[in-house]
């Protein structure tokens, strides 16, 4: 019972983070007198300022700084210059960018939008998760082990509802592979409520396997997640895997049900632009047991 308390006190920490910072930011945001006119500059060094421009032209931008007041910024110092947007500044007043793979918990997706010609793997102990963005709005990719059995192709079509509400439909379908004749299918949908720093989705499908006489069926697929950036370079991740109860089990006296749930609760530390490595540790329940996993949820990230 310990368990399901810590991971639900974890849960709840997290989606408090995520509401008190779109609040403060929302207020940080919202105390200039034209957002559009403040920018914030990211030179090639890394150093960054935030402030209303002056003055721009081909060889410099003048920009009235928070920190430093008014400098003079060679452009071809400037990596980046773009408008400051609600959400983009944390808690101690620093820019905090979009989280580079977003559209991702520790296992499940969301509804967030991969971008066309946008591709990358996650490693994951059991083997490798390579996606990529066939358009702005559809993602394909695939899934195996490190011996390439299983072997499952994925797809995801993703479409904005409202500001900052974004939902996708997906599958996920394939086979047992070289070792095995079975087949499986995940038809599912997700809502996410958020953006790229700060997101949580709910999300619905349903398994299904065949081919295999002991596990043949279907299962109704339940999760629940959410991330939030807390820094320029780390993210508190919250996932889940849940598989509610279909049947009652009654054995030596004993009533069982055949729910099963894993909750990963974690962190990801973004290395660079292209590249992260995220760990959790893991809970689950199953039937009328709790207890944590003795082993931590290792994956790293890579754009290529």
């Amino acid at each position: 019972m310990k368990i399901k308390q810590i991971l639900l006190a974890t849960f709840l920490v997290l989606i408090s983070l995520i509401a008190t910072d779109k609040a403060q930011a929302q207020a940080k945001v919202s105390n200039t007198s034209d957002t559009n006119k403040v920018y914030v500059i990211i030179k090639n060094d890394g150093t960054e300022f935030i402030g209303r421009i002056i003055s721009s032209d081909m060889h410099e931008v003048i920009m009235e700084s928070q920190k430093l007041g008014a400098i003079a910024i060679p452009k071809h110092e400037i990596k980046t210059m773009k408008p400051l947007q609600t959400g983009d500044l944390g808690v101690t007043g620093s820019f905090i960018p979009n989280e580079p793979f977003a559209t991702r918990y520790f296992i499940t997706t969301n509804g967030l939008p991969i971008t066309k010609g946008e591709s990358y793997i996650t490693y994951n102990w059991f083997g490798p998760d390579i996606q990529y963005g066939l358009a702005d709005n559809l993602g394909v990719g695939v899934i195996t082990s490190w011996i390439g059995s299983p072997i499952i192709f994925t797809s995801k079509y993703s479409f904005e509802i409202d500001k900052n509400v974004n939902a996708a439909v997906g599958l996920l379908a394939g086979t047992g592979g070289w070792t095995s004749s079975f087949g499986l299918a995940i038809p599912y949908g997700a809502l996410t409520l958020g953006n790229r720093k700060s997101n949580i989705t709910a999300s619905l499908g349903y398994g299904s396997i065949w081919g295999n006489e002991n596990n043949s069926g279907g299962r109704t697929i339940v999760s629940i997640a959410a991330m939030h950036k807390i820094s320029k370079s780390i993210s508190l991740v919250f996932d889940s895997f849940i598989l509610p109860p279909t049947k009652t089990i009654i054995e030596n006296g004993q009533t069982y049900q055949n729910n099963f749930a894993l909750f990963l609760p974690g962190f990801r530390f973004q290395t660079s632009e292209t590249g992260a490595f995220q760990f959790g540790f893991a809970g689950a329940s199953i039937g009328n047991d709790t207890f944590a996993l003795p082993f931590p949820y290792v994956q790293w990230f890579r754009k290529f």
